[in-house]
């Protein structure tokens, strides 16, 4: 009987493993998977909705800032701190960055652009329900309308 069990146990254990082989992990995984390095979704942003953040982004990347962003959600209060660092606030505007703080290429030497809170926090609210459902890791685009 306890060889039947073992049998049983290990032709479970053989058939999983296929599958998992066969279908990769992240198939059987709840977590969305991650574009490997060479690849990067494509993100269309509204220019239209919040030019002002559209109109910045455009600008940084036209002086050396790169168009795509690797999602790193931790690293955001971090990459914050050290891209604002220095730059004082401005009544009435808020200090937009690029690469955004929850871009692993943020931080220290971010392009920052003072816009209106509106234009400023919609683009940022807009982009995070965009990539809400993308891992830490996933690199993303940015393209515009």
């Amino acid at each position: 009987m306890k060889a039947r069990k073992k049998l049983i146990s290990l032709i479970i254990l053989l058939l999983f493993s296929i599958i998992v082989y066969k279908y990769g992990e992240d198939r059987l995984s709840n977590e969305p998977s991650v574009p490997s390095n060479e690849e990067a979704i494509k993100l269309v942003f509204p220019s239209d909705r919040y030019p002002e953040t559209a109109r910045h982004i455009q600008d940084a990347i036209a002086s050396g800032e790169q168009p795509v962003c690797t999602i790193d959600r931790e690293g955001a209060d971090e990459n914050r701190s050290l891209s604002l660092k220095g730059v004082p606030t401005k009544k009435g505007y808020d200090r937009d960055e690029w690469p955004m703080a929850m871009c692993r290429e943020g931080g220290e030497g971010a392009d920052i652009e003072y816009i209106a809170p509106s234009d400023n926090r919609g683009a940022g609210s807009w982009v995070g329900n965009q990539l809400e459902d993308f891992a830490d890791g996933t690199r993303v685009e940015f393209m515009f309308k």
